[in-house]
């Protein structure tokens, strides 16, 4: 346990943290970890808040052993690890960093996209192994003129159709409600994927998104089209994706998520139709800084007044 000032308030931590933010929760909190409240019970009642990362699950039991807890704070915009009907039985209050992290998302998930259709890691291996001077790279596709469908048109959806339509597509997406937006909406996912040549995923994980993207909405999508994933793992169907991939049912992913990660299936690199990236969605310097300075505040504030900037 890292030495805190006297009378400091105890959070239990829950995965770690980049040295900066870690640093700050040291010089203001007794920080403690999941050994020290197993062993401890004293420890354990003294725990008022939790503090995590969204891709990190919270176990129910955990917070069931922690009878003065108050608060759940994560570092992440997804909230889908942590027993949020729990937290609200106990009136303890969750909290997670949205919005500052919109933007990196978005750009990893067109920047993803136009490295698939234009095969960008394949054409640097091909410059790499100096295959250039015995003819040219094949061709790729364009993102022009495609149509654009995205399912959640939440803060990320959002930001990633606001910088697809200067490359002239056209877009639609699907979701809870109809937003009464400019890009149209469709109620039916399978009808979605039909009319579009590139799927994004940008819904939000839970047991309501889970296996969304399912075997029909892939053959809905077609053998022409692509599936970008920025959102989670669990809302593809890892399997029917897979044999979508290698049976040809889709042209290609470009994935930043996965089921197990970062023990992902395998099979993923052997396809050659598939970018694979390592969750790096957020993994910006700006991005991290501004998450860390609202996931902190997010805790300084509860301690100090009572409420925190972003409750889920």
């Amino acid at each position: 346990m890292t030495a805190a000032p006297q009378e400091a308030v105890t959070l239990l931590q829950v995965g770690s943290f980049a040295p900066d933010v870690q640093a700050a929760l040291d010089a203001s909190y007794r920080c403690v970890h999941a050994d020290d409240v197993a062993r401890d019970p004293a420890c354990r009642a003294a725990v008022r808040a939790l503090v995590t990362r969204s891709n990190l699950a919270v176990p129910p039991d955990l917070v069931h052993g922690l009878p003065n807890l108050e608060l759940i704070a994560t570092f992440g915009v997804g909230y889908d690890g942590i027993p949020l009907d729990l937290a609200r039985a106990r009136g303890i209050v969750v909290a997670n960093t949205p919005g500052v992290l919109n933007a990196a998302v978005a750009e990893l998930g067109v920047g993803m996209l136009l490295a698939l259709l234009r095969r960008l890691p394949q054409a640097d291996a091909f410059v790499r192994a100096g295959r250039w001077r015995d003819g040219a790279f094949p061709l790729g596709a364009s993102l022009a003129g495609k149509r654009v469908g995205i399912v959640g048109l939440g803060g990320i959806g959002k930001e990633v159709a606001a910088r697809l339509a200067p490359f002239g597509v056209e877009i639609a997406y699907h979701g809870r409600t109809d937003q009464a937006l400019a890009w149209r909406f469709e109620p039916d996912l399978p009808a979605l994927a039909a009319w579009s040549d590139v799927l994004v995923v940008t819904a939000p994980g839970g047991a309501q998104t889970a296996r969304m993207i399912d075997a029909a909405v892939l053959r809905a999508l077609g053998p022409r089209g692509v599936l970008v994933n920025v959102a989670r793992g669990s809302l593809v169907d890892q399997e029917a994706l897979l044999a979508a991939l290698e049976g040809g049912i889709i042209a290609g992913a470009a994935l930043d998520v996965f089921d197990a990660e970062p023990d992902i299936d395998p099979r993923f690199a052997a396809l050659e139709n598939v970018l694979l990236a390592p969750h790096i969605g957020s993994a910006t310097v700006e991005t991290r800084a501004a998450m860390g300075r609202l996931f902190l505040e997010n805790v300084r504030m509860w301690f100090g007044e009572g409420r925190v900037v972003t409750a889920v």
